[in-house]
């Protein structure tokens, strides 16, 4: 099986979540024998192409003319993938299926499925009405019409939770026998291992008696981090001897920046901005605990990060991650938008030791049978190979090929032996 996965990110750029779960996938199902292609956005400094642990990745340049706006950068993208795509074909590479990856993509995902005539499956990862709490902006409206229309496009749509199905099915009336829910997953030992010292990283941000409290993320205001600086004095207030660690950088960075002087929390607080992967790791390992306050998190990957890291989690109740998290198993829920649950869990955790120890290992045992990749590809190539097998007998594909008898007997041949091959 041959496989086109389009996507807007890709390791070393990385944005959001979408990066790294687009590059665990890929590799996953290489695992699989199944040949995977990745056509990405190219970034200075990047390999134009090169095999990753056997995925094939081409990042395509953005020599275009200089954007007036996102809109146009997006379609200057997906001109790009559509003309690397049609490279690729050139030079003899077929594939039997396309896989897009969020909105970003859909121009590019919908040509190509009607150029090559193979079917499109996507992954859609989040929505634009979730992430604003509805839509109230033309550029917001017609994001989302994009995304309904990659839906509609697609033979089958690809949700990371029961909460993202419901979501579509409620925001676009998405039918249910199209969606097909399959988990994000991590590698563990890709957030147990680091190069750094963890007691130099914990000297770097935080007093030696301090208990650090860690967040890791884009800065935006769906990831709640206003509800966590709130929530601080809250905690200060019984467990004096705490640092809170935010790493990572966004467009929210100043005014929480702002918020933490009007509170007087912030020498209480280290904004780190980018951090690398062993620092994180060396921060998990430090961390007493990990707390993500989502106001909206359709998955909630950093909560299986942190969990894979060994560090005990607090988390929202919300999407996703109250599908991960099971309150005081494996880590422990506060109430979605609420400052006092929120600092109550963060409490428990560091004056309960104990119980966080046996959280820990428990969520890594969940880690390990649940959201590990080989069963998270095997549930992938199950949805390729049912819409391969509809595909075949479909009407579309039958009308594609009446007015090429020979053709189509050549390719019935080729693909249909082909496809037996991987039953």
């Amino acid at each position: 099986m041959r496989i086109l996965i389009l996507s807007w990110e890709y390791p070393p750029k990385v944005v959001g979540g979408i990066a790294r779960h687009v590059h665990d996938l890929a590799i996953a199902l290489v695992k699989k024998e199944i040949e995977v292609d990745v056509i990405t956005c190219g970034a200075q400094g990047n390999l134009e192409f090169e095999v990753d642990e056997g995925v094939n990745v081409h990042r395509v340049s953005m020599n275009n003319p200089v954007a007036p706006d996102f809109l146009t950068w997006v379609m200057q993208l997906n001109l790009n993938l559509i003309e690397q795509a049609n490279r690729l074909s050139a030079n003899g590479k077929k594939f039997d299926l396309i896989h897009a990856h969020d909105w970003l993509v859909a121009y590019a995902g919908k040509n190509l499925k009607h150029s090559w005539h193979i079917p499109l499956v996507s992954t859609i990862h989040a929505t634009e009405y979730g992430r604003n709490s509805g839509l109230h902006n033309d550029l917001q409206r017609y994001i989302s019409n994009v995304e309904w229309w990659l839906g509609y496009e697609s033979w089958r749509v690809i949700a990371c939770s029961r909460y993202m199905e419901e979501e579509l099915k409620r925001i676009f009336q998405m039918p249910g026998d199209k969606l097909r829910v399959i988990p994000n997953g991590v590698y563990p030992a890709e957030f147990q291992k680091t190069t750094v010292n963890p007691s130099l990283i914990r000297n770097r941000y935080s007093a030696p008696d301090e208990k650090i409290i860690f967040h890791v993320g884009r800065i935006v205001r769906e990831k709640g981090l206003g509800l966590l600086l709130e929530a601080l004095p809250r905690v200060l207030a019984v467990e004096p001897k705490v640092k809170l660690v935010i790493a990572g950088k966004g467009p929210c960075l100043d005014e929480l920046r702002h918020r933490a002087y009007q509170l007087g929390i912030y020498p209480r607080i280290y904004f780190t901005g980018y951090i690398d992967d062993n620092t994180r790791n060396a921060l998990y390992k430090c961390a007493e605990v990990a707390v993500f306050p989502s106001l909206y998190e359709p998955f909630g990957i950093v909560a299986l990060e942190g969990m894979a890291a060994g560090t005990p989690v607090v988390v929202s109740d919300t999407g996703g991650m109250s599908e991960i998290v099971k309150h005081g198993v494996n880590g422990l829920k506060a109430y979605t938008n609420n400052v006092i649950s929120l600092a109550d869990n963060i409490i428990w955790i560091l004056q309960h030791p104990d119980h966080a120890a046996q959280m820990k290992r428990i969520a890594i045992m969940d880690i390990e049978k649940l959201y590990n990749w080989d069963r998270i590809a095997t549930k992938t190539q199950e949805v390729y190979q049912q819409v391969l097998t509809e595909f075949y007998q479909s009407p579309w594909r039958k009308t594609v090929y009446q007015d090429a008898a020979l053709d189509f007997q050549r390719d019935e041949f080729d693909e249909i032996g082909r496809y037996r091959n991987i039953q």
